[in-house]
């Protein structure tokens, strides 16, 4: 067969236009926004859009309050979610924050604001797409706050039974949901479909962040008193394994294979990498100062770690366990959401 210099063209062109887009995290889909990455800057009370081909931020957008930690993005990649958290740590005193900025993600401006219409410290916030509710932590409360995302309407609570309920995780069938409390060193297991509390995990006197197995079998959060990592066995609720690190230990996320669970070490400015198969730390990636969270990407090749002391956002590349790209955020780059 023969091909003429006009075909050759075209093909280029046609690779040209998707290879980009590989790089970017994803195939093409028709008329579809193209991937970003979304970042919530504490210290700028902004949302950084990042641009994951470029590796850039090419916009931001400002709060409505003082300020948002976390950020999740609707499954149709439409629409960014930011809740107000306050001008305090968890733990401390200072103002409460109340509200969720709602943002449009292609005009990259607030178009809602969601009000608690009381101090509530809103933080980590999941959408569910098995029930299609948006799940956001109220501290103050010692709840679970649910969204109905279509009509910005809040549609109930669970209680957690704790205080300080930070972070959240959700099995992936959205039957339960697991709170890391800080203060109290716990974690609660909730029931989502009955909105109640079934259990009260005992992990040490302060643990934080919290991720859940590609499986659903096993729940991880960080002892903040030890370099350690608790494994929760979900068909019990207890404790099954501890996981020893290098460092105390902050954020973790799974690799979409399942093979490896990825730690942020922030004191070490590293990510420590546990093998699944032993439960033991195999390797070490060097990143920016204060790592806190991790954020894989959909293809399964990059994972995203926010660190808060040197605002920026690292790019491990999970085949050559290296940062790929260290891209410039806000100060305080912290919460970490995928939208496409």
């Amino acid at each position: 067969m023969t091909t003429t210099p006009n075909a050759l063209l075209l093909l280029a062109a046609a690779i040209s236009a998707i290879f980009p887009l590989a790089l970017a995290g994803r195939a093409p889909k028709g008329n579809s926004m193209p991937p970003v990455l979304l970042v919530a800057n504490q210290d700028d009370r902004n949302l950084s859009f990042i641009d994951p081909a470029s590796a850039k931020q090419v916009a931001t957008v400002d709060e409505t309050g003082i300020t948002g930690h976390e950020v999740a993005a609707s499954p149709d990649g439409r629409t960014a979610y930011v809740p107000i958290y306050g001008d305090s740590v968890v733990g401390k005193q200072g103002l409460d924050g109340h509200t969720v900025d709602v943002i449009d993600i292609a005009s990259r401006r607030i178009i809602s604001t969601v009000d608690f219409g009381h101090g509530v410290r809103p933080h980590c916030v999941i959408f569910e797409p098995v029930s299609g509710m948006l799940y956001v932590t109220t501290e103050v409360d010692r709840s679970v706050t649910i969204i109905d995302p279509k009509t910005l309407k809040i549609a109930g609570s669970i209680p957690t039974g704790q205080a300080e309920s930070h972070m959240l995780a959700i099995s992936h069938d959205g039957r339960r949901g697991y709170t890391a409390n800080v203060g109290p060193g716990t974690v609660s297991v909730l029931d989502m479909n009955a909105r109640k509390t079934i259990a009260i995990i005992p992990i040490a006197t302060k643990t934080q962040r919290i991720s859940i197995s590609n499986d659903d079998t096993m729940v991880f959060t960080a002892d903040q008193t030890k370099p350690q990592l608790a494994v929760i066995d979900t068909s019990t609720n207890q404790i099954r394994n501890w996981i020893a690190l290098p460092a105390i230990g902050y954020g973790t996320a799974l690799t979409k294979d399942g093979r490896w669970l990825l730690v942020a070490v922030p004191s070490l400015n590293k990510v420590a990498v546990v093998d699944m198969s032993s439960l033991e730390v195999v390797r070490t990636t060097d990143v920016g100062r204060r790592p806190s969270e991790i954020l894989v990407r959909p293809d399964g090749l990059i994972a995203y770690v926010s660190c808060v002391g040197s605002h920026e956002v690292d790019a491990i590349d999970l085949t050559q366990w290296k940062v790929q790209a260290a891209i410039q955020a806000g100060e305080g780059s912290d919460g970490l959401a995928w939208a496409q």
